[in-house]
């Protein structure tokens, strides 16, 4: 039963910041070893209990952004079907043997390969999937882990907008605000390559006295190993060829990506079923279902706060910033995503900066769209600055530690203090000349 009493606007605007803010650093500091889902579904469902939002509010909101759920839930089949296939393992011994036993082409190979799986996968993939591969190749190997672990983990996010679907923040970002794919690849691909070439010369001069050594390749697995299921892996590889090519015509058409990531999936679970690798509970089991509370919950707060005039407030503030210049909208768009990021998730912020963007929608293209491509470019790459910032660090972290690999968050603070600012900076400049 909701309560639908009368409230003052200013006391109605109080409570759902507040509840806002409450749901914000539940997020951040996840009390009890509460779930980000979990919290951000009872901010939801408080607003809903206390009447702040209407039922029908919050339906509507879930309902307009099917895209980005879809989306989510195809990905995560596509990788979670592709692992099962042993795509990412062959890749992985592939990358060792390119290598020619030097520990620091190896490291060069796992940035390559942690591009390529983000860009076509998404950056979750990269996290979830190639950092355990990575650690067991590294560790069977007998070279020094940390510093191919942290490639895994950065190159996640450095490489996550060199396309539309190389994260889901892209998806979110864009259904509100589409860039057409020549715009997003004007604004996006080349400092997606200066920020990876940044972050690849600055790891290399940071980790250099570990990556002197070679190794014995004698210890590498043979390719043939790593294919759970020959027919089936093949089959996969025929799959991705047509997925890749079709993100990008989708794109092209403004078509929803979600189509094509969801078709895949269902295209590479039939394959599984026809071949017996896999159940469709077993298939099932592989998604994280809790991600799409945590959205759907955020999606619901963000709403109510919108409502507010809050987030209208912060995008005239962004605008006023920017001094109604373009130079000014990327930099204020970048640092500002980065920051709030690093704060909040970058989810939730990219939640936010959707509300407050409809403030600049009818400014001058140059500004419009250097805010869209800023907003996108510092909600993907500000998480490197800090263990917080996105699922794909949580999510790294947590593999780590099921290795007794432990990394603090000021171990990875320091670290991402090196390069993220620089890379921020560069990135946004780049940005800027492309407007």
């Amino acid at each position: 039963m909701f309560l639908f009493f009368p409230v003052p606007e200013l006391w109605r605007t109080l409570l759902t910041a507040i509840i806002g803010l409450l749901t914000l650093a539940g997020i951040m500091t996840r009390p009890f070893r509460w779930s980000e889902a979990r919290i951000a579904m009872g901010g939801a469902g408080t607003l809903l209990l206390l009447g702040l939002i209407r039922p029908a509010d919050a339906a509507r909101t879930l309902l307009r952004d099917w895209n980005t759920f879809l989306f989510f839930l195809g990905m995560m089949g596509i990788s979670a079907m592709a692992e099962s296939a042993g795509l990412f393992d062959w890749l992985a011994v592939h990358a060792a043997r390119l290598a020619h036993r030097s520990a620091a082409r190896l490291f060069f190979n796992v940035f390559l390969l942690g591009t390529a799986i983000t860009m076509i996968f998404s950056n979750d993939a990269t996290a979830l999937i190639l950092t355990p591969v990575v650690y067991v190749l590294v560790t069977r190997l007998r070279l020094p882990v940390l510093p191919y672990l942290f490639a895994c983990t950065f190159i996640a996010d450095t490489a996550s907008f060199l396309l539309p679907v190389s994260n889901p923040i892209n998806i979110i970002v864009m259904s509100h605000y589409p860039l057409d794919l020549l715009t997003f690849l004007r604004l996006l691909f080349v400092p997606s390559l200066v920020v990876i070439a940044i972050n690849l010369g600055v790891f290399y001069l940071l980790y250099r006295s570990q990556l002197r050594g070679t190794f014995d390749p004698g210890h590498l697995p043979t390719a043939e190993k790593a294919v759970k299921h020959r027919e089936y892996f093949r089959y996969t590889l025929w799959v991705l060829a047509i997925v890749a090519p079709s993100y990008v015509a989708a794109a092209a058409w403004q078509l929803p990506l979600s189509f094509v990531a969801v078709g895949g999936a269902l295209l590479l679970l039939a394959g599984s079923l026809w071949w017996r690798t896999a159940t469709v509970r077993e298939a099932t089991g592989r998604i994280s279902w809790s991600i799409f509370g945590f959205i759907a919950g955020m999606f619901v707060v963000v709403r109510a706060i919108e409502e507010t005039g809050l987030t209208a407030t912060l995008g005239r503030l962004l605008l006023h910033l920017s001094g109604g210049t373009g130079f000014g909208a990327v930099m204020v768009g970048t640092f500002g995503s980065a920051l709030g990021t690093n704060l909040i998730n970058n989810v939730p912020m990219a939640v936010v900066m959707n509300a407050s963007l409809a403030s600049v929608q009818h400014a001058a293209p140059a500004i419009r769209n250097g805010f869209v491509a800023a907003t996108i470019f510092g909600c993907d790459l500000g998480p490197n600055l800090t263990t917080v910032g996105s699922l794909a660090t949580m999510l790294w972290l947590l593999i780590l530690r099921q290795r007794e690999v432990e990394v603090s968050g000021l171990d990875y603070f320091k670290v991402g203090l090196l390069v993220t600012p620089l890379m921020l900076f560069a990135g946004a400049l780049t940005i800027w000349l492309l407007l």
